[in-house]
C-alpha cells in the first residue's frame, strides 16, 4: 500500500514538473513567474542544495519539501488558462511511450566514457 502511494506521488510529481515545463514555454506567462519557474527548475536539477545529499535522511529533505513547494506556488502564480493547457500538453507527453532501447543506447555509451576515462587514468597515473 505504501509502495503504491510513493509511487503515485512520484507519477503526480512528474506531471507537475511536465506542466511548468510547459507553462514556461507559453507567452502568456508573467515573467516574474517564468523567472521563477526557471529557478525552481534549476534548483531542482542543480547538485548544488541548501543541505547537500550525502547527509543521511535529511539531505534528500530539501528535495522533498522545496521542490514541490516550489512548484505549486508557479501553479498557484501562472494563469488559469496556462497551465490548462500546460497540463494537456504534459498529460500528451506523459503518456507517450518509453524507449527503452534508446535507454539502454545512451547507458552503454555511459558505461563506455567511463570505462575510457579508467583505462586513461591507469595509463596516465600508473606505475611508471
Amino acid at each position: 500500500m505504501m509502495l503504491n502511494k510513493i509511487k503515485q506521488q512520484a507519477k503526480d510529481m512528474k506531471r507537475h514538473t511536465l506542466t511548468v515545463y510547459f507553462a514556461i514555454k507559453d507567452p502568456e506567462m508573467p515573467w516574474f513567474t517564468k523567472l521563477f519557474a526557471m529557478l525552481v527548475v534549476a534548483y531542482a536539477l542543480s547538485p548544488i542544495d541548501l543541505i547537500p545529499d550525502f547527509i543521511p535522511v535529511i539531505g534528500y529533505l530539501d528535495d522533498l519539501i522545496i521542490v514541490p513547494l516550489g512548484l505549486a506556488l508557479v501553479i498557484r502564480l501562472t494563469p488559469q488558462h496556462v497551465i490548462n493547457t500546460a497540463k494537456l500538453k504534459a498529460d500528451s507527453a506523459a503518456e507517450k511511450p518509453v524507449n527503452y532501447y534508446t535507454g539502454a543506447v545512451f547507458i552503454l555509451i555511459w558505461l563506455l566514457l567511463f570505462g575510457y576515462a579508467i583505462h586513461f587514468g591507469f595509463q596516465f597515473f600508473g606505475a611508471k
